[in-house]
């Protein structure tokens, strides 16, 4: 009876295998959908979302996170995470030995070796591309400058020239070493100060046996985040051989500026690859997928699916139709259409998932002019000066201006947190007990009344905001700023503009938006990461938003941006997080709508995916899933 049961259970759970089996669509194929495409493949390039999703399909790192964590890290082409315990950080956080896995290939056959890892972590410095990644390898691996991390190359060759304020050149073209309209250069001191610079990246690095030591010139609290990446990227390890033989830098220190900065369609390995990644590509359809094909000789093992293709689709309703079809098994979804995939039984929708992504509104200090966005340019009810969010209390007045929990509930389908500062849930030192901004319209009042003595609220004024066309939120956003104003005071006038992204970008760079609505999203989960960026004289805003912005934070932040990276001590770090954040909110620094939640939409049939908040930003990491 026994017996004759265990075969009759075989029989059914054969049959429900079938069953199963027939039902899922291409089971030897995982196809995501996204609007798109990518804009290169090299991992020194490519610094956006749509590229990300790609690259970490091809190449690792030393190190990754484990699993759902943003905190503990495992290793990856490292047998080993270095740590002060087993002796592997050394000399007060200054020395990181990586033991480095050995029989790894890269897809081409060649085997990876220390001196592979050591040349992909120079070559993103000494690319350097404009708006690209290298500033996060560039600020822990050279020496501070006039008591300033180094954000370019470029610095260290003006400080070998003795320029005075090296840290104000960032192209070489600001320094004049070459004829004009060439690379040639003009003469040989100039030459050796290029040599003598990356000379000092090189002594960074010791390679004993199949060991690699990385030598910092001084403490660097979230350096192993930056190595660990976002599963691609600035970290990711390339073949030096296979490299050298594709036109890019062969490694050599006599002529690497002859590869810097250069641009995407001049760079050799836009569109190639050879990583050691669980995927390799199969072949690629401009500006419509890419397809991959999965390598069998990956160190950890061959992933489960054999095949998957990136479709880049920017009609929603087509990709949902795929979707519904099983022609696709997991697509992107906006905040909007999200109600559109949920209550189907073939369809998974899990939401809840904060995101290391934070959308905020900078105040531009100092707006440059001529400039037609600020109207006459003075207080005079027809525009704005200049200077007109230097000014504290008007800057109070916006922050009590905006609804912040109505637009989470009703823009973002209550899909969003309200953060209280840069440092985000999600990060050491975030609290979510620290003060934040309410709407409240009869503050607001009070405050505009009181900017200017009065003459502002009689007056009025008269701006445009500016937006990145197609971007519906944060259009909505703005848009909400410009009604309640009108609603306080009929003399208070803000138009909305979408302008087309290279326009706005340049705008934005070029300081002309007097308030505007952007995002930040986590190079690595740190809060230095966001502090540099938000709240540093040096950092990416603050290379904009003015002088009157730069010089508070040089006597209000800066000091406190600098204990965050150089303090080991978690707990001492989580302080000067929230001091921060406390000034933030006293200062009035920046609206924070929201910090957006992520979601995952994919067919019932897809097993194996899981949230990690600094990976999931970029989409599916084909490795973790199976069908």
């Amino acid at each position: 009876m026994k017996k004759v049961f265990v075969i009759l259970l075989a029989v059914i759970f054969s049959i429900g295998v079938v069953a199963i089996s027939d039902s899922v669509v291409n089971p030897d194929t995982f196809v995501y959908e996204q609007p798109g495409p990518f804009w290169s493949l090299d991992p020194a390039f490519e610094y956006d979302f749509t590229s990300s999703e790609v690259v970490m399909q091809l190449y690792d790192q030393l190190i990754q996170y484990d699993g759902t964590s943003t905190v503990n890290l495992s290793p990856m082409l490292s047998t080993n995470v270095p740590s002060l315990k087993d002796g592997t950080i050394l000399d007060n956080g200054t020395t990181y030995v990586f033991h480095i896995r050995d029989g790894v290939l890269f897809h081409n056959g060649d085997r990876l070796t220390p001196q592979d890892i050591v040349y992909s972590l120079e070559r993103t410095i000494i690319l350097d591309v404009v708006s690209g990644p290298a500033w996060l390898l560039t600020g822990p691996l050279f020496p501070q400058i006039d008591g300033q991390y180094v954000t370019s190359i470029v610095q260290v060759v003006a400080q070998q020239l003795g320029l005075k304020n090296p840290l104000s050149y960032t192209s070489f073209d600001s320094l004049g070493i070459f004829a004009t309209g060439t690379n040639k250069l003009l003469n040989d001191n100039y030459k050796q100060a290029l040599i003598n610079a990356f000379d000092i990246l090189n002594k960074d690095f010791e390679i004993k046996g199949n060991d690699l030591i990385i030598h910092l010139p001084q403490p660097y609290a979230p350096f192993l985040y930056i190595l660990a990446g976002p599963v691609s990227n600035w970290a990711a390890v390339l073949d030096q051989k296979w490299c050298a033989e594709h036109n890019t830098w062969d490694g050599a220190a006599d002529d690497w500026w002859q590869y810097h900065n250069p641009a995407v369609g001049n760079d050799p390995l836009y569109d190639i690859e050879n990583g050691t990644g669980p995927y390799m590509i199969k072949y690629i359809t401009p500006g419509q997928e890419v397809f991959f094909q999965r390598f069998d000789n990956y160190w950890a093992g061959p992933a489960k699916i054999k095949y998957a293709v990136i479709k880049y689709v920017n009609e929603f309703t087509t990709s949902l139709l795929d979707l519904q079809r099983g022609q696709a098994d997991a697509i992107r979804v906006p905040v909007q259409n999200l109600s559109q995939v949920q209550n189907n039984p073939d369809i998974t929708v899990l939401t809840g998932f904060p995101m290391l992504l934070v959308d905020l509104m900078p105040f531009q200090w100092n707006i440059t002019t001529p400039n037609n966005f600020i109207g006459s340019g003075k207080l005079d009810g027809n525009g704005i000066p200049p200077d007109f969010f230097s000014n504290l209390d008007v800057r109070k007045a916006f922050e009590y201006l905006f609804p912040y929990k109505q637009y989470i509930e009703q823009v973002w389908n209550g899909q969003a947190l309200q953060p209280n500062s840069a440092i985000i849930d999600g990060l050491l030192g975030y609290d979510p007990n620290l003060p934040k901004y309410h709407q409240d319209l009869a503050k607001a009042t009070e405050y505009f009344k009181k900017a200017y003595n009065g003459k502002l609220w009689d007056l009025g004024f008269k701006f445009t905001v500016v937006y990145g066309a197609g971007n519906a939120t944060r259009q909505l956003a703005l848009q909400t700023l410009s009604t309640y104003a009108r609603q306080i005071n009929p003399k208070f006038q803000i138009s909305a503009l979408g302008e087309i992204n290279s326009s706005f970008s340049a705008d934005l760079i070029a300081g002309k938006l007097p308030i505007t609505s952007v995002s930040w999203g986590a190079d690595y989960p740190d809060p230095y990461d966001f502090a540099f960026a938000c709240y540093s004289s040096n950092g990416f805003y603050a290379s904009f938003l003015g002088q009157s912005f730069v010089d508070f934070a040089k006597q209000n932040l800066d000091v406190l941006v600098d204990k965050l990276v150089t303090t080991l001590d978690p707990d001492q770090r989580a302080k000067i997080a929230q001091e921060l954040s406390k000034l933030d909110y006293e200062n009035a620094l920046y609206i924070w709508p929201d910090q957006p939640e992520a979601y995952w939409v994919a067919r019932k049939w897809v097993k194996g995916w899981y949230y990690n908040a600094e990976i999931g930003q970029f989409g599916p990491y084909f490795y973790m899933l199976s069908k």
